[in-house]
């Protein structure tokens, strides 16, 4: 039996591969800083089929500990300040956890055990201002916050093991990726979120910024099947994982009203004091090294996307005011 040990459990992506994982028979145990919080935030799914155990991920000593402790097969880290509204807040902690936690965590499996495989949720966010676009493995890195500066520093980090020392250490570039399971801070659960709570009169607009932003929205299930498939390989590597197309955050609310028989024009208003600079160059991945090497492609479109958002989120609404 294989043993994955996550950070970030408790979050969209960990559990996600938790799910995909314990369907393929592996023991999972997820790396929390509460142990007791943790099993309280776990979905329904997880509930007593995982092994949760304390660690900071600041501390070299006890991650080391935990490694020896848990013996895991593969290692995935997800846990991480967000990216959104707060890659410009607390420079020095995202550096700290985003970036110098990963240097750790190599560290650790080097001198616990090299034939572990690790996987680090990269980001989109690396290349900030990119100098072209699509964005590729090969496209120069140029960020424009502390949190993705941190990102690159982990991804330089696993490289350098890779070449110095031989571990089996993978980054992956992710783009956005969304679910019924992320936060609300971020537009995309904020637009089907406040779309179900006016289907059902519990509120009667929505505020939004720049309508026109575009973004290469995935399923988060999808994007961690890639991460999984990364560490089955027989040599490490890095890999963009996006869908390569772009959606506008009008066409999110459209899709997402239409989903309820509502047209997004009568309840979502535009706040210019909410718009965020614009963009010079497109964010979007060429994910093609992954369908070629990996296998991979996703498996749920946009409007699936969306409408499985939304109804999930009428589904929890609808059942929290009976």
């Amino acid at each position: 039996m294989k043993t994955a040990l996550i950070t970030g459990l408790t979050g969209q992506d960990g559990s996600y591969l938790a799910e995909l994982l314990l369907a393929k028979g592996y023991r999972i145990v997820g790396a929390v800083r509460d142990v007791r919080q943790a099993a309280d935030l776990l979905p329904s799914t997880l509930k007593d089929k995982v092994e949760l155990v304390a660690w900071n991920m600041l501390d070299q000593q006890e991650i080391v500990a935990i490694l020896r402790h848990c013996q895991p097969t593969e290692l995935y880290n997800f846990a991480a300040y967000s990216s959104g509204a707060g890659m410009y807040d607390d420079p020095v902690g995202i550096g700290e956890v985003n970036g110098l936690a990963v240097a750790r965590m190599l560290e650790a499996i080097r001198k616990v055990d090299i034939d572990i495989r690790f996987c680090q949720a990269s980001s989109r966010e690396i290349f900030g201002e990119p100098l072209e676009s699509p964005q590729t493995e090969c496209t120069p890195v140029n960020p424009r916050s502390p949190y993705g500066a941190a990102k690159i520093y982990a991804d330089f980090m696993i490289r350098i093991y890779r070449q110095r020392y031989g571990l089996f250490a993978c980054s992956a570039i992710l783009f956005n990726h969304e679910s019924p399971r992320r936060g609300l801070c971020f537009v995309t659960r904020k637009i089907t979120h406040e779309a179900a709570k006016i289907k059902l009169g519990l509120t009667k607009d929505l505020q939004l910024g720049n309508l026109g932003a575009r973004r290469d929205w995935g399923f988060a299930g999808d994007y961690v099947r890639a991460m999984w498939l990364m560490l089955q390989q027989s040599r490490p590597d890095d890999y963009v994982i996006a869908t390569g197309e772009t959606h506008s955050v009008r066409e999110f609310c459209e899709c997402a009203f239409r989903c309820l028989g509502l047209d997004y024009r009568e309840y979502v208003q535009e706040d210019s004091s909410a718009f965020r600079p614009l963009e010079p160059t497109l964010l979007a991945g060429d994910a093609r090294k992954a369908k070629r090497v990996l296998g991979w492609e996703p498996q749920i479109g946009f409007d699936e996307l969306v409408n499985m958002m939304v109804n999930a989120d009428l589904q929890m609404l609808d059942e929290n005011n009976k």
